[in-house]
This record gives structure tokens, C-alpha cells and sequence, in this order.
């Protein structure tokens, strides 16, 4: 099956090599969708041959370097697109856990989970304050039950890639696939990752944001 591994990026020319070598040694396609980087991120990954670099004009945000690289993947024959990071905070190990349900077992999503049997080392106020409000959020308004409610590592075949079109730009995109998933009834899966914190990630106003996006996209439809 090919498997294929989106990496949206924007300004990780200190990070993304580390992250490319490790997924060079393996047999999976891997695109990076640079958005509109302002530093050497393309130089950087331009040293890896066998990686596909796509790239924006202008900065659209992670949600919108997702889907490009998902219609990338779609039109070059992708049977199961996976969403990874760019800063080194996924395992490349936990990809293989990611598909595994998919090819084996039939299930359509398999989303990594933070809350699982590994341990990943949470920033608190994210563990005890963001994350509860995350997941209220996600069930009151859209019936979504995961232990993770804005994990970024996930896997899909392609039959659900075509479902599942990114329409938030922004960080929103996180729950807005959530929802989808949830809303067609699709076989999903949660599998624990480990995810190593070089940063706090999104801020309490960036949450709020998120919030925001996602009600207003709900109200307008």
C-alpha cells in the first residue's frame, strides 16, 4: 500500500531535517507543504531528493498546507495518508502504529492519542485546563468523544481523504476533522503516541480562536 506522509511546515529549518532523515530510511512518500516560510525551510528540505516540496505563495495556515498536501497525495495514487509534524514532536516509530489498524483491520481513521498507555510529557495548564475545555467543547457542540481532543498525528485511507476536506485554514482544522469523522459515522480508531514538547503550542487566546472558528463555521452552515 503506498502510505503517504504530509508535513505541513512553516519556518522549521532547525527542526524538519532531523524529522526527514528519520522518515528517509523508511518506504513511505513524503510531502512537505511549505507555507510561505520566511526562513531556509525549503533550502533544507530541497537536500532531500526523494522528498516531495510543495509550496504556498503566501502563508494559509496549517489547516490549508494539510489539504494541499492531501490532494497532492489523492492524485498520486496515496492508498493512506498520515499527518505529521515538522518540529520533531511525533515519533516517526508511531507511524507504523498509526496504519497498522487500516491495513490490517479495516478501520478508516486512526488518530494518535496523547491520554493512552505512552506518556507523553504535557505541559500542565494544557493537561489540566486546555484539554478538559477542548474536550467539553468537542462533545457539546460536536458529538465528538476521543481521549485527544487536538491531536495532529493521524492516518486515513484514501476513500475518506475525499470525505474529509479541510475547510479550516487555521489551527480549528484539528476539530473540524474530528467532527467530520464523527458526523460520517466513519470506523475510527485511537492509538497512543508519544509527542515531545520543544514548545507550549497554542496559547489560551489561541484556543479561544479556535473556539471561535469552529462555532462560527458551524452557525454559517
Amino acid at each position: 500500500m503506498k502510505v503517504f506522509v504530509v508535513i505541513p511546515a512553516y519556518n522549521e529549518e532547525t527542526r524538519i531535517a532531523q524529522v526527514l532523515s528519520k522518515l528517509a530510511v523508511l518506504l513511505y512518500q513524503v510531502v512537505v507543504v511549505d507555507d510561505a516560510s520566511q526562513d531556509k525551510t525549503c533550502e533544507v528540505v530541497l537536500k532531500f531528493p526523494q522528498v516531495v516540496l510543495l509550496r504556498h505563495r503566501l502563508n494559509r495556515y496549517q489547516g490549508a498546507a494539510l489539504e494541499t498536501g492531501n490532494q497532492y497525495a489523492l492524485k498520486h495514487g496515496a492508498d493512506i495518508i498520515v499527518h505529521f509534524d515538522a518540529d520533531g514532536q511525533f515519533l516517526v516509530a508511531d507511524i507504523a502504529e498509526l496504519i497498522k489498524p487500516i491495513i490490517e483491520s479495516d478501520y478508516q481513521v486512526v488518530l494518535g492519542s496523547r491520554f493512552l498507555s505512552k506518556k507523553s510529557e504535557l505541559p500542565r495548564l494544557k493537561e489540566y485546563l486546555f484539554f478538559p475545555v477542548a474536550r467539553l467543547v468537542n462533545y457539546l457542540f460536536f458529538n465528538i468523544t476521543t481521549t485527544d481532543p487536538q491531536s495532529g498525528l493521524r492516518a486515513f485511507s484514501k476513500e475518506v481523504a475525499d470525505k474529509l476536506s479541510v475547510e479550516q485554514d487555521g489551527m480549528a482544522h484539528c476539530s473540524e476533522i474530528l467532527a467530520k469523522i464523527f458526523q460520517y459515522k466513519l470506523k475510527v480508531k485511537e492509538v497512543p503516541i508519544t509527542v515531545l514538547y520543544h514548545h507550549f503550542g497554542q496559547n489560551f487566546g489561541g484556543g479561544l480562536k479556535i473556539i471561535r472558528d469552529l462555532l462560527f463555521s458551524k452557525i454559517s452552515k
